[in-house]
C-alpha cells in the first residue's frame, strides 16, 4: 500500500537573495541624493539571520528601511518574516536597529497551524510538528488542497512555504 500524499509547510527566506538585497540598497544608499554626506549602514549576519541598521537620525532610519524594504520586495524575500526592532540611540544623534528573518516556524504558531487544521474540519488530515517545519497528509489529494486553501486565507504573522509535496 502507498503512503499518503502529503506535504510540509515552512517559511524563511533565501539567505543569499537577502545579501543581494543589501549589497542593492547600499549602492542605492550610495547615490542618493537624501544620503550624501551621512553615515548609514547595512550589515547583514548570515549566521544569525540578522540586519543591522545604523543612521545619523531617526529619519534617515526610517527612509534606509524604506530603501531596505523595497530592495527585498524585489528579491522575493517575504517581509512579513522581518521582524524589526525598536530604534535604538547610540553615540550623538546616531540611531541603530536590528532586523531578524524569521528562518523556520515557531512552535506556538506551529500549534496554531494545527488548530486551524483540525477546527477546519478535515477528519482524515494528519498533521505532526517536525522541527521548525509542519507535515500534512492525507488519502486525498484534493482534500490537501483544501488545507492550503485554508491556511492561505488565514493569518499567522509569518509568510508561509507550502513544498515538499508527494504524491
Amino acid at each position: 500500500m502507498a503512503a499518503n500524499p502529503s506535504f510540509d509547510i515552512s517559511t524563511g527566506a533565501d539567505l543569499q537573495e537577502v545579501d543581494n538585497a543589501v549589497n542593492q540598497a547600499l549602492k542605492e544608499i550610495a547615490t542618493r541624493y537624501d544620503f550624501k554626506g551621512t553615515h548609514c549602514t547595512i550589515n547583514f549576519d548570515r549566521d544569525k539571520a540578522e540586519l543591522k541598521l545604523a543612521a545619523d537620525d531617526e529619519f534617515r532610519m526610517e527612509a534606509l528601511l524604506d530603501v531596505l524594504r523595497g530592495r527585498l520586495i524585489k528579491r522575493g524575500v517575504p517581509v512579513r518574516n522581518l521582524q524589526i526592532g525598536e530604534v535604538e540611540t547610540a553615540t550623538g544623534q546616531s540611531v541603530r536597529r536590528t532586523i531578524t528573518l524569521t528562518q523556520g516556524i515557531a512552535g506556538d504558531t506551529a500549534k496554531q497551524i494545527v488548530r486551524a487544521i483540525k477546527d477546519g474540519g478535515f477528519k482524515k488530515t494528519q498533521t505532526s510538528i517536525q522541527g521548525d517545519e509542519v507535515r500534512v497528509s492525507a488519502p486525498s489529494r484534493d482534500e490537501l488542497q483544501s488545507v492550503i486553501a485554508l491556511l492561505r486565507g488565514q493569518d499567522f504573522g509569518i509568510e508561509l512555504k507550502f513544498g515538499n509535496y508527494r504524491g
